[in-house]
Protein backbone atom coordinates (compact mmCIF):
# COMPACT_ATOMS: atom_id res chain seq x y z
CA UNK A 1 0.00 0.00 0.00
CA UNK A 2 1.26 3.61 -0.79
CA UNK A 3 0.12 6.50 0.53
CA UNK A 4 0.72 9.59 -1.32
CA UNK A 5 2.03 12.41 0.83
CA UNK A 6 3.45 10.22 3.07
CA UNK A 7 6.79 11.78 2.96
CA UNK A 8 5.89 15.38 3.36
CA UNK A 9 3.15 14.11 6.14
CA UNK A 10 6.17 13.03 7.93
CA UNK A 11 8.88 16.18 7.31
CA UNK A 12 5.75 18.39 8.10
CA UNK A 13 4.99 16.55 11.48
CA UNK A 14 8.49 16.32 12.64
CA UNK A 15 8.60 20.23 11.75
CA UNK A 16 5.75 20.76 14.80
CA UNK A 17 7.23 18.18 17.10
CA UNK A 18 10.00 16.12 16.54
CA UNK A 19 7.91 13.10 18.16
CA UNK A 20 5.07 12.76 16.16
CA UNK A 21 6.79 10.29 13.67
CA UNK A 22 7.37 8.10 15.71
CA UNK A 23 3.47 8.13 16.67
CA UNK A 24 2.65 8.14 13.14
CA UNK A 25 5.44 4.68 12.77
CA UNK A 26 3.74 3.06 16.14
CA UNK A 27 0.07 3.32 14.32
CA UNK A 28 1.16 2.07 10.64
CA UNK A 29 3.15 -0.82 12.98
CA UNK A 30 -0.50 -1.32 14.59
CA UNK A 31 -2.24 -1.49 10.60
CA UNK A 32 0.62 -4.33 9.91
CA UNK A 33 -0.39 -6.02 12.82
CA UNK A 34 -3.32 -6.86 11.62
CA UNK A 35 -2.34 -8.35 8.95
CA UNK A 36 0.42 -10.88 11.30
CA UNK A 37 -2.64 -11.35 13.78
CA UNK A 38 -4.53 -12.56 10.71
CA UNK A 39 -1.69 -14.93 9.21
CA UNK A 40 -0.07 -16.51 11.91
CA UNK A 41 -3.17 -18.71 12.97
CA UNK A 42 -2.90 -20.16 9.27
CA UNK A 43 0.90 -20.86 9.22
CA UNK A 44 1.99 -24.67 9.45
CA UNK A 45 2.83 -25.32 13.07
CA UNK A 46 5.41 -28.36 13.10
CA UNK A 47 7.65 -26.66 16.00
CA UNK A 48 6.30 -23.40 15.44
CA UNK A 49 9.12 -21.42 14.39
CA UNK A 50 7.43 -20.91 10.58
CA UNK A 51 5.10 -18.49 12.75
CA UNK A 52 6.92 -17.39 15.19
CA UNK A 53 8.67 -15.78 11.80
CA UNK A 54 6.37 -13.80 11.49
CA UNK A 55 6.55 -9.89 12.03
CA UNK A 56 6.20 -6.12 11.59
CA UNK A 57 9.42 -4.72 10.27
CA UNK A 58 9.22 -0.96 9.92
CA UNK A 59 11.22 2.12 9.16
CA UNK A 60 10.79 5.68 9.40
CA UNK A 61 8.63 5.66 6.32
CA UNK A 62 7.66 2.06 5.93
CA UNK A 63 5.58 -0.63 8.09
CA UNK A 64 6.27 -4.18 6.74
CA UNK A 65 5.42 -7.31 7.48
CA UNK A 66 8.40 -10.10 7.23
CA UNK A 67 8.50 -13.94 7.27
CA UNK A 68 11.26 -16.48 7.48
CA UNK A 69 14.93 -15.65 8.18
CA UNK A 70 17.80 -17.52 8.96
CA UNK A 71 16.36 -20.14 11.80
CA UNK A 72 13.05 -20.49 8.72
CA UNK A 73 14.90 -20.41 5.37
CA UNK A 74 11.68 -22.69 4.26
CA UNK A 75 9.66 -19.70 4.78
CA UNK A 76 9.30 -19.34 1.18
CA UNK A 77 7.87 -23.03 0.46
CA UNK A 78 5.41 -22.62 2.74
CA UNK A 79 3.99 -19.32 1.92
CA UNK A 80 4.82 -20.17 -2.37
CA UNK A 81 4.67 -23.81 -2.82
CA UNK A 82 7.74 -25.59 -5.13
CA UNK A 83 10.04 -28.02 -4.76
CA UNK A 84 12.92 -28.50 -2.54
CA UNK A 85 15.11 -30.93 -0.77
CA UNK A 86 17.69 -33.48 -2.19
CA UNK A 87 16.63 -33.38 -5.87
CA UNK A 88 13.53 -31.58 -5.28
CA UNK A 89 11.53 -34.70 -3.22
CA UNK A 90 9.81 -32.34 -1.44
CA UNK A 91 6.68 -30.58 -3.59
CA UNK A 92 4.48 -28.15 -2.65
CA UNK A 93 1.86 -26.91 -5.36
CA UNK A 94 3.20 -23.50 -6.41
CA UNK A 95 0.82 -20.52 -5.39
CA UNK A 96 1.72 -17.18 -7.20
CA UNK A 97 -0.62 -15.49 -4.83
CA UNK A 98 1.21 -16.98 -1.73
CA UNK A 99 -0.76 -19.02 0.98
CA UNK A 100 -0.76 -16.91 4.33
CA UNK A 101 0.60 -12.99 4.02
CA UNK A 102 -1.17 -12.25 0.65
CA UNK A 103 -4.11 -13.36 1.17
CA UNK A 104 -4.27 -11.91 4.59
CA UNK A 105 -3.32 -8.64 3.42
CA UNK A 106 -6.19 -9.26 1.19
CA UNK A 107 -8.93 -10.63 3.23
CA UNK A 108 -8.48 -7.21 5.92
CA UNK A 109 -7.68 -4.34 3.07
CA UNK A 110 -10.58 -2.35 4.39
CA UNK A 111 -9.51 -2.95 8.03
CA UNK A 112 -5.82 -1.76 7.13
CA UNK A 113 -6.80 1.63 5.15
CA UNK A 114 -9.20 2.50 8.23
CA UNK A 115 -6.48 1.79 10.71
CA UNK A 116 -3.94 4.23 8.47
CA UNK A 117 -6.62 6.87 8.11
CA UNK A 118 -7.59 6.61 11.99
CA UNK A 119 -3.83 7.13 12.44
CA UNK A 120 -2.88 9.71 10.19
CA UNK A 121 -6.06 12.09 10.93
CA UNK A 122 -5.32 11.35 15.35
CA UNK A 123 -1.76 12.04 14.59
CA UNK A 124 -2.22 14.96 12.18
CA UNK A 125 -4.97 17.06 14.47
CA UNK A 126 -2.70 15.99 17.33
CA UNK A 127 -0.18 18.22 15.76
CA UNK A 128 -2.89 21.08 14.62
CA UNK A 129 -2.43 20.52 11.49
CA UNK A 130 -6.14 20.27 9.47
CA UNK A 131 -7.25 16.68 7.61
CA UNK A 132 -10.00 16.47 4.78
Amino acid sequence: MHIVGYRELIRGLRRVDSELPKLLRKATNDAAQIVVDEAVPLVPRLTGAASKSVRVASTQRAARVKAGGKKVPYFGFLEFGGSVGPKKTSKRPFIREGRYLWPAIIRRREDIIREMEKAVRQVSEGAGLGVD
